[in-house]
């Protein structure tokens, strides 16, 4: 009887925990794509681009596909390069969507940053980037 209550204990235990790891956002993932936003690389921002990304920015707006997204990003970081990037708020949905929002700053601009993770095969790729004025 002692055995079968531990082993209940422990599998009550794992659950929660098990939960908790899936719906918050992978770090790694999220630190990787503020790096990469931070540094003004559209070239590293472009390996977490989903097959085709929806993007919105003060002079562009389109769906565009991976290739093409990685020369918007790369043609508004060098029109607006980075002095900094800052994650404000990040969250999840229970559809195992995951989003940041942050603060890009470029000289005297200050731009409210949103990037949208969607989860394709079970890895999770930038769907979508809207950058505008603050």
């Amino acid at each position: 009887m002692k055995k079968i209550i531990s082993i209940l204990f422990v599998l009550v235990m794992a659950i929660p925990a098990s939960i908790a790891s899936v719906s918050e956002p992978p770090a790694g993932i999220l630190e990787s794509v503020s790096a990469a936003i931070r540094a003004g690389n559209s070239k590293e921002l472009a390996k977490y681009f989903s097959s085709s990304v929806e993007i919105s920015l003060p002079e562009k707006e389109g769906t565009f596909s991976k290739a093409q997204a990685e020369m918007v990003m790369k043609d508004f970081f060098t029109k607006n390069p980075p002095v900094s990037f800052t994650v404000n708020q990040q969250g999840s949905s229970s559809g195992g969507s995951q989003f940041m929002i942050g603060s890009y700053k470029s000289g005297g601009k200050v731009f409210r940053t949103y990037v949208l993770f969607k989860p394709v095969s079970g890895q999770l790729f930038i769907q979508q980037v809207e950058i505008e004025t603050d």
